[in-house]
């Protein structure tokens, strides 16, 4: 603001406001070419009472009056001084809302939004606990599903998992994940008493036969439209496990070779979804991070839990050393610590002679040391055994076999 001066009667004026300074991106010419000279045209200032003048100031402090309207704002300013004093809050405030700033969104956005409406937003009806990574996990891939075009439905999809100690490579699309996703959660759709994607009267089908059954029966490539029936379907899994009880955690839901109870197959649903979803995420060029640290930790302890009897099927087929020390069930057995890193880790002890032996940190022979996602994407099958261990320490024999037994829990 110009200091105040005196007229030619002596008389002190208000200080002169200088009007709102435009944008140089408003007016600025970026091609370097000499602008042509334009003739001043004066606007016509029109004669306003004192109340229409202080009504105009803000719209005057926003540059949103037209020429003669500002000529007579700011004539009036020179002589007005408290019209003057406003116009200065007036013209101040405004540069506050329009402070420079980069208009790309931060990359984490929307994984906070997301994380802060689902960790807050409270449930009109209880989930119960074991549920929760289920819920979290299927909403996490909706999210990611609404936001991708309709032609990233098509994109491909590279699968992989591990099949007698070999990769198997299959290819798919986004479209395609989201069918095997649906086929599968129906085992416990089944399980629950709700409808079967396949239809009523399926034979019994292990998840991958299950899968191969859906996209046979398609009649054209799948897309977006299998969004909805497969978000409904996990609904429905949500809704009807919260309505059933405490009972119905311990319902057995079967996969044809093996059998879970519904609290463990709806956590292996979450990890599966998580996995999938980070294929999808991965094809159409989407951030995309792993679960909380106390879903992770259930999916991580979830597997170590399997991994006594998968090593016990491998011992049977050949495919791992024989069992050294046999003890009864539920006896200490000789033990693989197992150390995971990060978020969702912690300390296990996987008994490596007998599927109903108990992990005992005073017999343990061997140590691994991974990772919390390292190890879920080698019990997915995504990195194999010998790249997966950071650190090892003990038994090689055990070491390697406790490797191998995680990653062949993994399949399509």
């Amino acid at each position: 603001m110009t200091p105040a001066d005196d007229g030619a009667d002596g008389v002190a004026r208000a200080p002169r406001v200088p009007g709102p300074r435009r944008s140089a991106d408003d007016h600025a010419d970026l091609t370097g070419r000499p602008e042509p000279e334009e003739p001043v045209e004066e606007p016509d200032v029109p004669v306003l009472s004192h109340g229409v003048l202080k009504s105009l100031l803000g719209a005057w402090a926003l540059s949103a009056c037209s020429a003669g309207e500002t000529a007579a704002v700011e004539a009036h300013l020179t002589e007005c001084g408290p019209c003057a004093d406003e116009a200065l809050r007036l013209r101040d405030a405004v540069a506050l809302l329009h402070r420079d700033r980069d208009l790309d969104l931060d990359p984490l956005l929307r994984s906070r939004v997301l994380e802060n409406c689902l960790g807050r937003r409270p449930a009109r009806i209880p989930v119960p606990g074991w549920v929760t990574p289920y819920d979290a996990e299927t909403a996490r891939l909706d999210a990611l599903l609404r936001d991708i075009g309709e032609s990233e439905w098509h994109a491909p999809v590279r699968l992989k998992w591990y099949e007698e100690d070999r990769p198997v490579r299959r290819k798919a699309t986004v479209a395609g994940v989201i069918g095997h996703l649906f086929a599968v959660d129906g085992l416990v759709a089944g399980a629950l008493g709700l409808d079967d994607p396949l239809g009523a009267g399926t034979p019994e089908l292990s998840p991958s036969e299950r899968t191969e059954a859906f996209w046979s029966g398609l009649e054209r490539p799948p897309g977006r439209a299998l969004r909805e029936p497969w978000r409904d379907q996990s609904h429905a899994l949500i809704r009807t496990a919260s309505f059933a009880g405490r009972g119905v955690a311990d319902l057995t839901v079967t996969y044809k070779d093996f059998a879970l109870p519904l609290r463990d197959s709806l956590l292996e649903r979450a990890f599966e979804c998580w996995l999938h979803a980070d294929d999808i995420a991965h094809a159409v060029a989407y951030p995309y991070d792993p679960p909380c640290g106390a879903h992770l930790h259930e999916m991580i302890d979830l597997a170590t839990r399997l991994l006594p009897a998968a090593l016990a099927g491998r011992r049977r087929s050949g495919l791992a050393a024989p069992a050294r020390q046999l003890v009864a069930a539920g006896a200490p057995g000789r033990s693989l610590h197992l150390e995971v890193e990060g978020a969702g880790g912690g300390h296990w002890y996987i008994a490596l002679d007998s599927p109903a032996a108990v992990g005992d940190p005073d017999q343990a022979v061997a140590q691994v040391a991974m990772e919390g996602v390292e190890f879920c994407q080698l019990v997915a099958g995504r990195v194999s055994p010998e790249e997966a261990a950071a650190g090892q320490d003990g038994d090689r024999e055990a070491i390697r076999d406790v490797l191998a037994a995680a990653a062949s829990l993994s399949r399509l």
